[in-house]
């Protein structure tokens, strides 16, 4: 870095200084020269796919699996527009993003016409990202322009949200001020700090109740992964001598083959073993678990202040007390400087898989989800350096069931839960860490963006997908029994249009076909696309459930609405 550089040259000294060494893309007129400037240097991958929120999804999945920041660079209006979705997903679930996009020039915006690709104003771009990112700038003035690159990117990682920058194409080229404290700074990127005496209290007060319980429960969420807690709480577990939930979005977050796991909690829908022992809790840690409906099977969740603390925010709730500035993994680290009574626990692994379904005869067409997720887990338990990468709809609930080895990692959108998210989220999850993903898809999720699939050649990687195909939105059907023709897509030859792109196709109709696609798939070099055949009503055992649960309610809502206006 120099203190006048020209701004182009000053981004890639900067993305190099924090360590980024790929930037996910889609060139554009408004952003050509941002786009040359970025990969001018051969230590900086530009990768580029065939739609937008192909292109966010796949940085979301890179920055998810890596721990470290996506970086994305489109086009404005048509490119940036494009974006909002994906980056909308990325700020709910906590996915640190930098967007950076082109725009049109000075001279351009003084003509006070329109320009092509504006929507309403040239402002409005920004203005819609400001709602779906923690921070942002429109980098117009030289003087400021390396300082509000550096405020954006350190708000990104401080509260892992996606961040947005605005570069318009005549200042790509423009001398900036790089100011001395950016260019002597080590690229390291810092969380908040804590207040180590309120961290301290929390944690003695926490402790008192841990201490003090006899059937005691940690339940991990997924600030854990987004502050890189993981190591942190494995320890505090194994201390504690307590069984371990995951939620929903929090899934991964502990080891799921560690013997303290206890499995996935999602309210009363969780597999009946979770739901008895969180009944009979009388204290229960919550570690970074975001109070979401989709954490708490559709429902907001039951808190008995009485026996709980949540570390969340940023804040650790005790009982009734409140410590603010208190981080989650200052919160843990405090926990083990605590004298804490060990448990001891027998705890048994619990899902939807073994607990009350039998199986099937394999040899039965179609074959049931469930069986899906049984081979998933069997070939996963003999092949242990895989992610599994799950797609909203019934493949969302249905990863609940799947059982990753320590070895891999599991990425879902758990509460966002946009379609079209798994197929370029597992690219970009195999470009960032080198695990090779299973991705679980409906045909339904597919058909909006997998075919980003047939970009996995060029870039080297190899994902195995497999499409539940039951010929339309299968989890919508029980729901839509009057209009099941608006849940209908056209059937696509999945299995013939892998190979077309470059990669191996298998067809599956049974649990033994699957077993063996999944085995030859295993040992292509390229990517694999299975098409495994299920019945139209078939779902996943979560998703039935919780379907039944949203019924429930809905029915109970109804009723009690009719009693009002009876009594009214």
């Amino acid at each position: 870095m120099k203190r006048r550089m020209a701004l182009g040259n000053f981004l890639v000294e900067y993305l190099r200084k924090i360590g980024v060494k790929h930037v996910f893309g889609i060139p554009g007129d408004l952003a050509l020269k941002l786009f040359f400037a970025l990969g001018r240097k051969h230590d900086l991958e530009i990768l580029t796919m065939s739609h937008e929120p192909g292109v966010g999804f796949a940085a979301d999945g890179y920055a998810r699996a890596t721990g470290r920041i996506g970086v994305i660079c489109v086009t404005y209006g048509a490119g940036g527009h494009n974006m909002v979705n994906p980056i909308a997903g990325s700020f709910s679930e906590r996915v640190p993003l930098l967007i950076f996009s082109g725009g049109p020039g000075e001279e351009e915006r003084k003509l006070g016409a329109l320009i092509h690709h504006q929507a309403r104003e040239i402002e409005s771009q920004h203005r819609i990202y400001q709602e779906v990112t923690c921070a942002s700038h429109v980098l117009t003035d030289p003087v400021r322009a390396a300082r509000e690159l550096h405020e954006v990117v350190a708000a990104v990682w401080a509260e892992q949200r996606p961040g947005y920058v605005e570069i318009h194409r005549d200042m790509v080229g423009r001398e900036i001020d790089v100011p001395r404290e950016i260019i002597d700074w080590d690229g390291r990127l810092r969380f908040p700090e804590s207040d180590e005496r309120r961290v301290a209290e929390a944690a003695r007060e926490t402790a008192a109740m841990f201490n003090r319980s006899k059937r005691p429960i940690l339940v991990a969420g997924i600030e854990i992964h987004r502050y890189k807690a993981q190591r942190e709480l494995i320890e505090l577990a194994e201390r504690m001598g307590a069984p371990v939930c995951a939620t929903v979005l929090g899934k991964g977050a502990f080891p799921m083959d560690h013997p303290l796991y206890l499995g996935v909690h999602m309210g009363r829908i969780s597999p009946g073993p979770i739901v008895a022992r969180m009944d009979e809790a009388d204290f229960v840690l919550n570690l970074g678990c975001l109070k979401t409906d989709m954490n708490f099977g559709n429902r907001p969740p039951h808190i008995i202040q009485e026996k709980t603390v949540w570390a969340v925010d940023r804040r650790v709730d005790v009982k009734f007390h409140t410590y603010v500035d208190a981080g989650v993994r200052e919160f843990v680290r405090a926990l083990l400087q605590q004298d804490l009574r060990r448990h001891r626990e027998t705890v048994a692994y619990a899902s939807n898989l073994t607990n009350g379904i039998a199986p099937r005869d394999r040899a039965e067409r179609p074959v049931r989800v469930s069986e899906i997720l049984r081979a998933v887990n069997d070939f996963l338990a003999a092949h242990r350096r895989y992610m599994v990468v799950t797609e909203a709809g019934d493949m969302l609930f249905g990863g609940l069931d799947v059982r990753v080895p320590s070895h891999g990692t599991y990425l879902a959108q758990g509460f966002y839960a946009s379609m079209g998210f798994a197929t370029p989220a597992a690219l970009g999850a195999q470009i960032g860490c080198g695990l090779r993903p299973i991705v679980l898809t409906g045909d339904g999720g597919f058909q909006m963006t997998g075919p980003e699939i047939s970009h996995a050649v060029r870039f080297g990687v190899n994902p195995i997908v497999i499409v539940v195909n039951n010929g339309g939105w299968g989890i919508f059907r029980p729901v839509t029994p009057d209009r099941r023709d608006l849940l209908e897509i056209p059937p696509w030859p999945y299995a013939r249009l892998a190979q077309a792109w470059g990669g191996a196709g298998f067809v599956a109709e049974t649990a033994d076909e699957l077993r063996a696609a999944l085995d030859e798939a295993h040992g292509a070099k390229t990517f694999s696309i299975i098409d495994v055949h299920v019945g139209r009503d078939d779902l996943s055992p979560v998703t039935i459930k919780y379907i039944r649960e949203a019924a429930r309610r809905s029915q109970a809502a109804d009723r009690g609405a009719a009693r009002g206006a009876r009594s009214r």
